[in-house]
């Protein structure tokens, strides 16, 4: 508890702290000098200097080790023995930049320290003790502080590398999720156009079918009109599920419906036979079960690709032609643009874009262009289980 008080004192009052402690540093080295008469006054007068100059180790770390050992040299040199009281001066004097300067530097400065004590010691003194015991008490009790400190700023170090480490794994986090929520934007604004442009695109072709069918076979138009409804409510209930989507995030397993698949591929075939265009398809190759994204992917790839033949083509029969391997699925969306040329969309539009965007995040690849026979093709390889 007392030592509690005495840090949080220590925290609000630096100043006092330290001015404590360096009056109770120079008591303790002056008392040093105070028992010995042989040069009483010069022992003082180099302990006053020594504790004074450690008022700018912070600012002058090494110099304030240059003045402290000097002054501690000077006064052995004059006869007082060299004890650890009379060597606390060198001591915090070398505690700061051992904490503050790389260890190259601080041992440096310990022999620097050890030389200026030491060397004025080996000249004859009063009490006549032998200099290699002198040098033994120097070096010892001023190695303390270089280890200390060196111990401190390794610790400061590692601390400093474990706080960075914490900042840039934040930042990761924080990078992260912004990019998986610019990932989910786009992935939904994809599945929205995917079901809008088929559904509209679909509608509208089956409407203009029925009006044009109206008055001469007005049962056949009667039939589309059905399938128009069917079409409609097929949309509303996609949109309602990928909306549903975003109002509950966290229970994205409870959709209204299962998400397409090439399982669905008949009735796509049969809604765009209602609206005038025949849909052949072919399959090579054992037929295997796919993954659920690469399925999606797959259905929503097809469908966009009907929905361009049935917008921009003037072509009456579209292929599919599906080919699996024992890790691929090959599908091809092709059509033979009819009697007019097939207008390539500005920039590759958005459905191609979409298309590309899908396949790439399953792990395939996807082709589009005009064939060389005529009309255009879309051409997508997926892998089986990405």
């Amino acid at each position: 508890m007392h030592a509690t008080r005495l840090r949080r004192y220590a925290d609000r009052h630096p100043r006092s702290v330290e001015s404590a402690f360096l009056l109770l540093l120079y008591v303790a080295t002056a008392g040093q000098y105070v028992r010995h008469e042989p040069g009483r006054t010069l022992g003082l007068l180099m302990a006053t200097a020594a504790c004074l100059s450690l008022l700018w180790r912070r600012r002058h770390p090494a110099g304030v080790v240059v003045a402290t050992a000097t002054c501690t040299g000077v006064s052995g040199g004059a006869g007082h023995e060299v004890t650890p009281l009379v060597l606390l001066p060198v001591i915090v004097a070398l505690y700061e930049p051992a904490v503050r300067t790389p260890e190259r530097t601080a041992r440096a400065h310990w022999l620097t320290a050890v030389a200026l004590v030491v060397l004025p010691t080996l000249f004859p003194t009063h009490d006549g003790r032998p200099w290699l015991e002198t040098v033994v008490i120097t070096a010892f009790w001023t190695v303390l502080p270089v280890v200390q400190g060196s111990a401190v700023r390794a610790r400061r170090a590692y601390l400093g590398a474990v706080r960075a480490r914490a900042e840039h794994a934040e930042r990761t986090r924080e990078e992260e999720a912004r990019h998986r929520v610019a990932e989910e934007r786009v992935r939904m604004a994809r599945e929205l156009h995917d079901v809008v442009a088929h559904h509209m695109a679909l509608a509208n072709a089956q409407a203009g079918t029925a009006a044009h069918l109206l008055r001469d076979r007005p049962q056949q138009a009667g039939q589309i009109l059905a399938e128009l409804v069917t079409t409609t409510s097929s949309a509303l209930r996609e949109l309602q599920a990928t909306v549903g989507l975003l109002r509950r995030p966290d229970d994205p397993e409870d959709l209204l419906e299962p998400s397409p698949g090439l399982g669905r591929l008949p009735d796509l075939v049969s809604a765009f036979a209602s609206a005038g265009l025949r849909v052949v398809v072919t399959a090579d190759g054992e037929e295997r079960p796919l993954s659920p994204g690469t399925d999606l992917t797959a259905f929503r790839i097809v469908q966009e690709a009907l929905t361009n033949v049935a917008k921009h083509a003037s072509a009456n029969t579209a292929h599919i032609r599906l080919v699996y391997t024992h890790d691929r699925l090959t599908l091809t969306v092709s059509d033979d643009g009819g009697a007019l040329p097939r207008p390539t969309p500005p920039s590759g539009g958005f459905g191609l874009v979409g298309m590309r965007e899908r396949a790439r995040s399953v792990g395939g690849t996807l082709q589009a262009g005009h064939r060389p026979e005529g009309g255009f093709a879309v051409t997508a390889e997926l892998p089986v289980h990405p």
